[in-house]
């Protein structure tokens, strides 16, 4: 913050920064269909959203991007590449949880076939949805990509991850040392939001969650 008081834009400049950023909308979310692994793209909104989100966040000056290499996810982030000049690197485990048959339909479908394992999923059991991943594998998967990328990073520097709702969520959830079954308390990201991590002195630190705008400083005694 500058000494008139406005936030100034750029780098925190307290330690690394791993913003975690949803892919815009697709036709399947407004329809309220399970996704998954499947490939969808986005919709004429979904790129509205993800050019809007990246003239933001391009003011936090990332130093690298890295995303899932699922269509909905890797178009979201070109938006951001574009504006920085930097490469997108594609992840495969970054990809949505893999979800089996639930894939394709849509919520009320789920809950009609699936009600107790949908229930069970909520209550923070180990559940294999429609057949599919747990929770634990797809973060088995993810957080080691952005571990491994953000160990790339400068000392200040930030790493823009470009990946899925409940794929972020788990890795939130492991990055924070968190017991899975209280990952469901991390509420869920709307369509290109994001949610940032700081690395402090006792590890990664959730600074900011289903955020739209940019950041304002923390002033306080914990910050």
């Amino acid at each position: 913050m500058s000494a008139t008081g406005e936030v100034t834009a750029g780098r925190p400049g307290r330690g690394r920064r791993v913003i975690l950023w949803r892919h815009g909308q697709t036709a399947w979310n407004v329809e309220r269909r399970f996704q998954g692994s499947t490939d969808v793209a986005l919709t004429k909104t979904g790129v509205a959203q993800a050019r809007r989100a990246a003239g933001l966040l391009v003011h936090l000056r990332p130093d690298a991007i890295v995303a899932s290499d699922l269509a909905r996810a890797a178009n979201t982030a070109t938006e951001l590449s574009v504006l920085t000049g930097l490469e997108v690197t594609l992840e495969e485990g970054l990809r949505e949880t893999y979800a089996g048959v639930w894939q394709g339909l849509t919520h009320d479908e789920i809950i009609a076939r699936y009600g107790d394992e949908y229930a069970a999923w909520k209550r923070g059991e180990p559940v294999r949805r429609g057949g599919g991943e747990l929770e634990t594998e797809v973060a088995d998967r993810a957080a080691p990509v952005v571990l491994r990328h953000a160990e790339k990073l400068p000392e200040d520097g930030t790493l823009v991850v470009v990946s899925h709702g409940g794929t972020i969520r788990t890795t939130i959830g492991r990055l924070l040392g968190l017991e899975p079954h209280s990952w469901e308390s991390l509420g869920g990201l709307t369509n290109c939001c994001w949610s940032v991590l700081g690395e402090g002195a006792r590890g990664w630190r959730l600074l900011e969650h289903n955020a739209g705008t940019l950041p304002e400083p923390v002033l306080g005694d914990d910050d």
